[in-house]
């Protein structure tokens, strides 16, 4: 553990999480804060940054109508609150970025979406096309349909998902707290934290009038986008600037490193993924091209797919990538099985005519693929 100040890294993605407490104070929501942070999220976007907004705030927005004062501990009162304050919030920020010429969206979450291969991969698509059109992606939990079984629990941790999901190189979580203190909220701010396991002993899990979370559930969060590949920072919502600071680099509230970069993370995770449902047969140039030059999979080099077992495989599902019999790569399919068999051999502009519908150019992406193995593709 140490309080050294960590040095700027390169970013190309950033997630910023913004709890209840900061832009929905005793359930009322703030507009001068949530247009403070727009125009701090839209300089970072002229700066470069690709930004998706995980704004906690709904079920806090609710409140008002609802009649409540206070956070309802009932999960059906909880979403019903959510329900009315879920337009109220996404209403405010499109609003508010509209001032600056930027379309914002609404992407609601739940744990299925994430947990689930084939929606994951939806809801990556969707946040990368978002982004890829300049669009700010605003995500919250579904928390108007999602049972107790399926809540990702508080936004802490959904932002730290939502960051991996979108491939972000870092997380910002914005909130009342400064960052993490050794020795309790009016202690001096840890800059960069070593361990959180250790730092888990520092905190309470208090929570806001209109929050689920506290630091307990930052540092969850923290741990989680770690192992994801994705550095955190966690720091103090109302100090202006502190979006930009905390992308450059600067040594504001809590940083935690990752563990390894987003992009090695995630092919870790799909190289060492349980058993693959089925296989794609390549021709050597394709089988060229994923080992030494890091290309996504098109259908054109494709010479066949096989299932694993009589289930066959769906679009989102792993599976190896093989060459004259060895197994070169894995990754995730965007296409099914008999899909794949129809466009094998084909140019990817004759995907939508040969299946009505086209979700991509690619059968898997390279950013969805790893290789295992290369067995001597220039011999």
């Amino acid at each position: 553990m140490s309080d050294r100040s960590p040095s700027a890294i390169p970013t190309r993605r950033v997630t910023v999480k913004i709890g209840s407490a900061v832009i929905a104070p005793k359930g009322r929501l703030d507009l001068a804060a949530i247009d403070r942070l727009t125009a701090e999220i839209a300089a970072a976007r002229d700066g470069g940054a690709s930004i998706v907004v995980v704004s906690s705030g709904a079920v806090a927005c609710g409140l008002g109508p609802m009649g409540l004062s206070e956070m309802p501990r009932r999960l059906d009162e909880r979403q019903a609150a959510a329900a009315v304050g879920q337009p109220l919030l996404v209403s405010a920020w499109a609003s508010s970025f509209q001032r600056f010429g930027v379309v914002a969206a609404q992407v609601l979450l739940t744990a299925d979406d994430i947990e689930d291969r084939a929606r994951f991969v939806n809801a990556r698509r969707t946040i990368d096309t978002l982004l890829g059109a300049g669009v700010v992606p605003i995500v919250n939990e579904n928390d108007s349909v999602a049972y107790e079984e399926l809540r990702l629990g508080d936004n802490d941790r959904l932002s730290a998902l939502t960051a991996g999901l979108a491939g972000a190189d870092l997380l910002v979580i914005l909130s009342t707290a400064r960052g993490v203190c050794r020795d309790g909220p009016s202690g001096d701010v840890v800059l960069e934290l070593d361990d959180i396991e250790e730092a888990r002993s520092w905190v309470t899990r208090d929570r806001s009038d209109t929050g689920i979370g506290g630091m307990g559930t930052k540092l969850d969060a923290a741990a989680i986008a770690r192992s994801l590949g994705v550095e955190t920072v966690i720091a103090a919502g109302a100090d202006p600037g502190m979006i930009a600071r905390a992308i450059a680099g600067e040594a504001v509230g809590t940083r935690s490193r990752a563990a390894a970069s987003a992009a090695a993370a995630r092919k870790r995770w799909i190289g060492h993924k349980k058993r693959p449902r089925g296989a794609v047969d390549i021709d050597r140039g394709a089988a060229d091209a994923i080992a030494t030059r890091g290309a996504s999979l098109l259908p054109k080099g494709i010479l066949g797919a096989t299932p694993a077992d009589e289930r066959g495989f769906a679009a989102g599902d792993l599976i190896d990538v093989r060459c004259e019999g060895v197994t070169l790569a894995r990754g995730l399919t965007n296409y099914a099985l008999d899909d794949v068999r129809r466009i094998a051999g084909r140019r990817s502009e004759e995907i939508a005519a040969i299946l009505g519908y086209s979700v991509c150019d690619e059968v898997i992406h390279r950013d969805n693929l790893t290789v295992l193995n290369n067995p001597g593709m220039n011999a």
